[in-house]
C-alpha cells in the first residue's frame, strides 16, 4: 500500500455518540455479514460471473446497477438483519458498523463524516401502513472543523436534513450527541417525534447508547482523486468504490409480497453506499439542500 491516511485526533475527540431508541429492532450491522448474506442481482436476475463470496475487497468489480439482495426472502425477517445491540460501553461486539471519512479542504477546513451501517431500514407507519422498508441503511452525521475545532454540524435525514452549529449540540463530554430514529435510523439533535414528508413521523429517544468510533474503518478521502486512502493497512477499501445499491431492488407493485399506499411502497430498494453522499461540499449541507441554513439554536 502506497500510504496511510493520518485521522486527525480532533476527529475522533468530537465525534458523535448516538443513541437507538429504546423501542429499536434493527440495530448496527457487521458490513461484511451483510455482504455474506447477499448476492449481486440486476433486474432480480443474479449477476453471471460475480464474485463468490462477495467480500468488502472485490465489492468494486460490481456494475452501479447491482442490486445486494438477501439470499433468504428479507420480507420473512431472517435473524441476521437485526444486527447487534450496543454493550454497556457503547461498542458493536464482533461488528464493523461504521465509517469514518474525511474530506480535506484546504485553509484548516476539514469534513468528517461518521456513516452508520444498518442491514435493515423499517419504515414509518402512515395510517397503520408501514412504508419504505428496504435492506441495507447508510445514514451520517458530518462535522465541519476549522483549524481542528468544530463548528457545524450535519443531521442526514431521508435525503434531506438539518444543519446547526456545533455551541447548540447537546454534548457528553467533547462528544456530540446524535439520536437514531426507530426504524428508519435517520439521524436527528433532538429526542421527540419529528415529521416529515408530511404525514410520515421519527421517534427518537435514550435507549442504548453507541459510540460508533469502536466499531468504525477510518479514511481520509481525496475529492480530486476520486480515492479512499485507509487509516490501517488492514483496513479495506474497495467497497467504498462499489457503486450499486446495499439491498433488494424495490418490490415490483404485482408481487404479492408488496404494498402500495398513498403512492408509497412497503417494500423499497436498497440505498447507495458512502460515495454517493457528496463528500465533498461548498456547505455543511449538501447542494441538494438549498438554502443551507445553519441553525443557532436545537429544533425539532
Amino acid at each position: 500500500m502506497a500510504g496511510l491516511a493520518t485521522i486527525p485526533t480532533f476527529v475522533l475527540e468530537y465525534a458523535p455518540l448516538v443513541y437507538m431508541s429504546a423501542e429499536e429492532k434493527y440495530f448496527p450491522s457487521d458490513l461484511d455479514l451483510h455482504l455474506q448474506q447477499t448476492v449481486p442481482k440486476i433486474n432480480f436476475v443474479t449477476v453471471p460471473g460475480a464474485p463468490s463470496p462477495l467480500s468488502l475487497d472485490n465489492l468494486n468489480t460490481l456494475s452501479s446497477e447491482v442490486y445486494l439482495s438477501s439470499i433468504v426472502d428479507y420480507t420473512t425477517l431472517p435473524p441476521w438483519i437485526t444486527g447487534v445491540v450496543p454493550d454497556a460501553t457503547g461498542n458493536t461486539p464482533g461488528a464493523k458498523s461504521s465509517v469514518i471519512i474525511t474530506t480535506d479542504h484546504g485553509n484548516g477546513i476539514l469534513d468528517a463524516f461518521y456513516f452508520y451501517f444498518y442491514s435493515y431500514n423499517q419504515g414509518n407507519t402512515v395510517f397503520d401502513e408501514e412504508l419504505g422498508d428496504h435492506l441495507g441503511d447508510w445514514e451520517h452525521n458530518m462535522i465541519r472543523f476549522s483549524d481542528g475545532k468544530p463548528k457545524q454540524v450535519w443531521f442526514d435525514q431521508h435525503g434531506r436534513g438539518q444543519a446547526f452549529q456545533w455551541a447548540a449540540t447537546e454534548k457528553q463530554a467533547k462528544r456530540m450527541i446524535s439520536y437514531s430514529a426507530i426504524g428508519t435510523h435517520a439521524t436527528f439533535a433532538t429526542p421527540g417525534m419529528h415529521v416529515h414528508a408530511v404525514v410520515a413521523v421519527d421517534k427518537t429517544d435514550k435507549g442504548a447508547l453507541w459510540d460508533p468510533v469502536k466499531s468504525a474503518y477510518k479514511y481520509s478521502y481525496d475529492a480530486n482523486s476520486q480515492v479512499f486512502t485507509p487509516g490501517e493497512a488492514s483496513t479495506p477499501v474497495n467497497y467504498l468504490n462499489f457503486g450499486g445499491f446495499w439491498g433488494d431492488q424495490q418490490l415490483p407493485d404485482d408481487d404479492a409480497r408488496q404494498k402500495v399506499f398513498l403512492g408509497q411502497r412497503k417494500y423499497a430498494g436498497g440505498p447507495k453506499g458512502p460515495k454517493d453522499k457528496q463528500l465533498f461540499r461548498s456547505q455543511v449541507c449538501p447542494d441538494a439542500v438549498f438554502p443551507c441554513i445553519v441553525s443557532p439554536f436545537l429544533t425539532q
